[in-house]
């Protein structure tokens, strides 16, 4: 038995925290291009399980487990909130994206996705690009985000539903959606975090920008006149608005302590590590804009775009993410919840409806 198969069996995937309902759970690997996957379907109530590929460099196997559990469950109510008909999955390669990631491995990885017959349908996420996806429809046609399939890379609308999320979250908070001169820590310059940061610019804010990745850090201070930061120290920041477009689990106990932001509001997936610390949020009087809700821009691109069209529907829909929210903050204010447990009761009520019809 290899090492992958090992350490998954030992972490006794189904008694995992977060197994919850999942449907599927598929484990994948090819010695010849070294891809090595893992593809979790959470639910189909109302419909194919619609959820990017990650490629990240994780520590050991288990850890690509918990977040492939925790992204396909975001994904099922990120569709579900967004009003489509889709269900949620994900998939995580285990491989560092600047240094393992070939074409090959990701041919590699449509052959799998097509073995699953539709049941999952993939499109691009962290560590993956649009040529990858390219060669993903290669082997399959259940992928999403190519130009044969409709409108390309979903990053710009991602972005673009995450900027109106933030004026809509300064709006509720500040009274007024003018960005002119707030400080906004953005921690994350990926195809998303970059992209925010230049939609920030143009609106007058003042950025204090931080990756891992020097080189892109070193273009945002050029482009947008940033500051930089330490990723590490970018939730600490002396700025108005915190928007974190890395990774997951950043909002946590040892974080949201040091947040001196009133909002946060950014592109990263499963931003709160624990559901205490939304409470912990919301306690400090911080608002927290609801990561699936935020970010829907890029799975409203891929489930909605058809090959030749134009995007006019699809940006309309992108920017009523702002909408969406603004209605979230006042029911949750109302009803006494955390923005993130009103965004769960309406995505769950969605599910419960189909269910029954």
């Amino acid at each position: 038995m290899n090492a992958l198969h090992t350490t998954i069996r030992h972490s006794a995937v189904f008694d995992h925290p977060e197994m919850g309902t999942h449907e599927d759970i598929v484990f994948v690997q090819d010695h010849t291009t070294g891809l090595k996957a893992i593809i979790a379907v959470h639910d189909t109530t109302l419909g194919p399980a619609l959820g990017g590929c990650r490629v990240w460099p994780y520590d050991k196997p288990a850890d690509a487990l918990t977040d492939a559990l925790r992204l396909s469950k975001g994904m099922t109510y990120k569709n579900a909130l967004a009003g489509l008909d889709l269900g949620g999955g994900k998939a995580v390669i285990i491989a560092d994206p600047r240094k393992d990631k070939t074409s090959a491995m990701m041919e590699s990885f449509g052959r799998h996705v097509e073995r699953l017959s539709g049941t999952y349908i993939t499109a691009e996420d962290v560590g993956v690009s649009p040529d990858d996806m390219e060669a993903v429809a290669r082997q399959t046609a259940h992928v999403r985000g190519t130009q044969a399939t409709g409108l390309g890379d979903p990053s710009p609308y991602t972005a673009l539903g995450v900027f109106e999320g933030i004026k809509a979250s300064a709006r509720h908070v500040f009274g007024s959606d003018d960005l002119t001169n707030k400080t906004v820590s953005v921690q994350g310059l990926g195809h998303v975090g970059y992209d925010v940061a230049r939609h920030l610019h143009h609106a007058g804010a003042k950025l204090i920008v931080s990756d891992i990745h020097a080189p892109a850090v070193a273009a945002a201070v050029e482009a947008f006149n940033a500051t930089a930061t330490d990723p590490l120290a970018a939730h600490a920041a002396e700025a108005d608005i915190f928007v974190p477009c890395a990774l997951g689990a950043g909002l946590n106990a040892r974080t949201i302590p040091e947040i001196k932001s009133r909002i946060v509001a950014g592109a990263a997936n499963n931003q709160l590590e624990t559901t205490a610390d939304g409470e912990a949020l919301k306690e400090r009087g911080i608002l927290y804009a609801p990561d699936y809700a935020i970010n829907a821009g890029g799975v409203i691109s891929i489930a909605l775009a058809t090959p030749g069209c134009g995007d006019n529907v699809v940006r309309h829909k992108t920017i009523d993410i702002g909408k969406t929210l603004t209605r979230i903050f006042e029911r949750a204010e109302k009803d006494g919840k955390t923005p993130e447990q009103l965004a769960d009761q309406i995505a769950e009520e969605r599910l419960a409806e189909a269910r029954i019809a």
